[in-house]
């Protein structure tokens, strides 16, 4: 698929003529892992010329466990990222000012999942377990979480033990935690494909508890915003992103493929990603790019709650814009 969209594109350079040019605004997306039906949408709108058609050269680069979007966006290795919001507004608060700018995700995907054998049946048999959590960002849904349960995370009868979690499922399978971090559209499956039943396991989505919070948000740095070309650069790259995401929703398996396409690793199979996607579609589902201020308030009155210990400790302030997604929308 790549080399038909790159002999097209060629083909569509030599048509305009000997004196003129195929110039393209380049951009970068940093994507917040690795290449999977994760970032369907973006890696749909390479394949399928909707970037080119605006006028855009992107270039997508996979993150991964030892990479920070919001580091990579502020050393400017970077023009736009994707993040999860509690990472976005607390790194905002800490003094790198990101702004988002849209969001494709109206879900969130997140869970905690547990083995019944470990009598955990409801958030009020957490305290006394160890439980799996990803860090690097992705631990503060689960402290505000804990903090509106009144849960300490340090251990003890009352408490719960954290496990630091590496982006795997290990700790569950080697019965090292009583329950582990995951995603519906990912390693919820990597446990069943371990070949844990699914009516042995209990899950705890952050959606069904009150504690869901915004992730795979679209941010890059609010004094870029200033520039009146790099604002209209981000209109034509949300258009043709959400146009990515939609023909992904309507074509999940297409969209797998794609998605392998690009897989320079060889890490995915086709079977895992086309569940992904099929997963990932729900949690686009209902999103035209714009982001929905009441569930971005839902997102900062959850991190906000966390008692004396909370995700960000003030009301955010200029943390995101929909005049890109209002721009983007109106063509």
């Amino acid at each position: 698929m790549k080399s038909t969209f790159l002999a097209a594109l060629t083909a569509g350079g030599l048509a305009l003529g000997a004196g003129q040019a195929l110039s393209a605004d380049e951009i970068t997306l940093q994507l917040k892992w690795v290449t999977q039906a994760q970032f369907a949408g973006y890696y749909v709108a390479l394949e399928k010329g909707f970037y080119e058609e605006e006028g855009l050269d992107v270039t997508i680069k996979p993150g991964g466990p030892d990479i920070a979007p919001a580091q990579v966006l502020a050393g400017g290795g970077a023009d736009v990222i994707v993040d999860w919001m509690p990472s976005a507004l607390a790194t905002r608060e800490k003094g790198v000012p990101l702004v988002n700018i849209a969001q494709p995700f109206k879900s969130s995907g997140m869970m905690l999942t547990c083995l019944k054998e470990n009598n955990v049946m409801s958030p009020e048999d957490f305290p006394g377990k160890t439980l799996g959590v990803w860090f690097y960002g992705n631990e503060y849904p689960f402290l505000s979480w804990m903090a509106h349960l009144g849960i300490p995370t340090d251990g003890g009868e009352d408490g719960v033990t954290v496990l630091k979690q590496g982006f795997n499922v290990d700790p569950l399978l080697q019965k090292q935690a009583a329950c582990i971090s995951t995603m519906t559209y990912n390693e919820y499956w990597q446990v069943i494909d371990a070949g844990i039943p699914e009516d042995a396991l209990n899950t705890f989505k952050y959606e069904d508890e009150g504690v869901a919070t915004l992730e795979d948000g679209l941010y890059v740095l609010e004094d870029d915003l200033a520039d009146p070309a790099f604002k209209e650069d981000m209109v034509k790259f949300v258009r043709a992103s959400m146009k990515g995401w939609k023909w992904a929703e309507e074509n999940p398996d297409e969209a797998a493929e794609i998605v392998l396409e690009y897989d320079d690793t060889g890490a995915q199979t086709e079977k895992h990603q086309k569940r992904m996607m099929s997963e990932v579609a729900k949690l686009t589902a209902g999103s035209n790019g714009a982001l929905d201020p009441a569930d971005y308030q839902r997102t900062v009155d959850v991190l906000l709650g966390g008692g004396s210990d909370p995700v960000i400790t003030k009301q955010p302030e200029g943390a995101y814009t929909l005049e890109i997604t209002d721009a983007a929308l109106s063509k």
